[in-house]
C-alpha cells in the first residue's frame, strides 16, 4: 500500500530548527564541550512547593479519574484571581479562561477555531514558528508583518494592504517577544485594539513570557487596554514562569466566543489535563510569588554577563527588555545560518539562525540565557577566541 497523507501534512512547515539540534547532537558525540544557547527549554528545575504538591496529588486516587473536559473550575479561578493580581484584569472563569495542554497547543488550535481556505493571518516577522502550523493546517494564507530595530520590532499596520485587510481573520503578537526580547507598550497594544475592531481582526497575543522582564519593567498584558477581550484572547503559560515546561499547562484568556471556540475544539482532542498538574498549577498560582522575582533576577544577572561580554568584544549587541533571549545582531555580515555554523564549529557555541523565525531574522541569531553565567562567559570568551567580530 502507498500511503497518501492528507493535504493539511504537506502544507506544514519544515522545522527548521530540528536540523540545529541535529548539528548541535554530532558535535558532542564526537566529544566536544558544546555550550547550546539555541535552545528555548529553561534549564532551572520547578520550585520544590510545586512538585510537592504534584507529589501529594498523584498519590490521591481521585487524580487519577477523569476531571471535567474543560479542566478544574477551581484552577480556572486560581487563573482569573492570578490574572486581578497581578494585571488588574477582571476575568470571568467559566466563559473567559481556557484550560490548555501548554501554550503552543492553544497557538496551533485558535487558527483551525476561527481561519477558512482563502482567509488571511497576519503573523510577526521574525516570529515563533508554530504560529505557521496552525495556519497550515487551516488552509488559510499567512502574510508577514516585520518587526524591525528601527521600529523597536513592532509591527507597523499601515504598512498592511486594504486587499489583505479585507481578507485578513486573525493576527498574532507576542511581547515580550521570541525572538527579539522586544517588549510592548500599553500605548502600541491600545492601537492594537483600535485596530482590530476596525478591521475584525481577532488579535491572538502570545504572553509565554509574561512574567520575564527586566530594568524593574513589568511587561503589559494585552488584557490590561480597555477593549481587548472584545476583540482578542491571550496566551499565557506555566512554562516560562515556573519552570514547568514539561508539565504542559498553559490557558487562554479573554474574548468569551474564541474561548468557547478553543473548549468545543479540545472537547474532540483531549479529555481534559491530568488532575494532579491542575492542582500543582494552582498551588503555583496561589502561593508566594519570590519564586518568579528570584527566577527573573537570574536571567537580568545573565543578560548582563552576557550583553556585557558581547559590548566589551565590540558588538552592537542590545540589552534585551523582557524574555530569556538576546537577538544578537550578527557582527560581520555572515549569512544567519553561516554565521551559526561557523560559531558552533570553531567554538562550539550553538546560537539559533534568525532566519529559521522568518526572513526579518536575517542578519541574526537568536541566544537564550538559558545557562549558568560561568558558560556564558565561557561562551563569550569562545568567540573572542574564533575573533568573528
Amino acid at each position: 500500500m502507498i500511503l497518501q497523507p492528507a493535504d493539511r501534512m504537506r502544507r506544514l512547515p519544515e522545522q527548521f530548527f530540528s536540523a540545529l539540534v541535529r548539528k548541535a547532537n554530532s558535535y558532542i558525540a564526537k566529544g566536544y564541550d558544546v555550550i547550546n544557547l539555541g535552545q528555548g527549554n529553561p534549564d532551572l528545575p520547578t520550585p520544590q512547593h510545586i512538585v510537592e504538591s504534584m507529589r501529594e496529588a498523584v498519590l490521591d486516587p481521585l487524580t487519577h479519574r477523569y476531571s471535567p473536559f474543560s479542566g478544574l473550575p477551581e484552577l480556572k479561578e486560581a487563573i482569573a484571581d492570578w490574572y486581578k493580581a497581578e494585571y488588574n484584569v477582571d476575568l470571568d472563569p467559566a466563559s473567559e479562561v481556557a484550560i490548555l495542554f501548554g501554550g503552543k497547543v492553544g497557538l496551533v488550535e485558535i487558527s483551525q477555531c476561527l481561519l477558512n481556505k482563502g482567509d488571511v493571518c497576519l503573523v510577526p516577522d521574525p516570529g515563533y514558528p508554530d504560529y505557521w502550523s496552525g495556519v497550515a493546517m487551516s488552509g488559510a494564507e499567512m502574510v508577514m508583518m516585520p518587526l524591525l530595530r528601527e521600529n523597536g520590532f513592532l509591527p507597523d499596520y499601515s504598512l498592511l494592504s486594504q486587499e489583505t485587510l479585507q481578507r485578513a481573520k486573525l493576527m498574532f503578537l507576542n511581547y515580550p517577544n521570541n525572538p527579539t526580547a522586544a517588549t510592548a507598550s500599553e500605548s502600541f497594544f491600545r492601537d492594537t485594539v483600535e485596530f482590530a475592531a476596525k478591521n475584525g481582526i481577532v488579535a491572538a497575543h502570545d504572553f509565554a513570557y509574561g512574567a520575564i522582564g527586566f530594568d524593574g519593567q513589568k511587561p503589559v498584558s494585552f488584557l490590561q487596554v480597555p477593549g481587548a477581550k472584545e476583540v482578542g484572547v491571550e496566551f499565557y503559560t506555566m512554562s516560562k514562569t515556573y519552570n514547568m515546561a514539561g508539565w504542559r499547562v498553559g490557558f487562554a484568556l479573554g474574548n468569551k466566543d474564541v474561548i468557547s471556540l478553543i473548549n468545543l475544539i479540545q472537547d474532540h482532542y483531549y479529555v481534559s489535563l491530568f488532575p494532579a498538574i491542575q492542582r500543582a498549577s494552582i498551588t503555583a498560582l496561589r502561593s508566594s510569588q519570590d519564586c518568579v522575582r528570584q527566577l527573573v533576577s537570574t536571567y537580568e544577572s545573565r543578560r548582563d554577563v552576557f550583553v556585557g561580554g558581547l559590548r566589551q568584544l565590540g558588538w552592537d549587541c542590545p540589552a534585551p527588555k523582557g524574555s530569556f533571549f538576546t537577538w544578537v545582531p550578527i557582527p560581520n555580515g555572515m549569512g544567519a545560518v553561516e554565521f551559526a555554523d561557523y560559531v558552533l564549529d570553531q567554538a562550539h557555541v550553538v546560537m539559533a539562525p534568525g532566519i529559521g523565525f522568518g526572513k526579518s531574522g536575517e542578519g541574526y541569531v537568536r541566544v537564550g540565557l538559558l545557562a549558568p553565567e560561568e558558560r556564558l562567559r565561557e561562551a563569550v570568551e569562545r568567540l573572542k577566541q574564533i575573533k568573528v567580530y
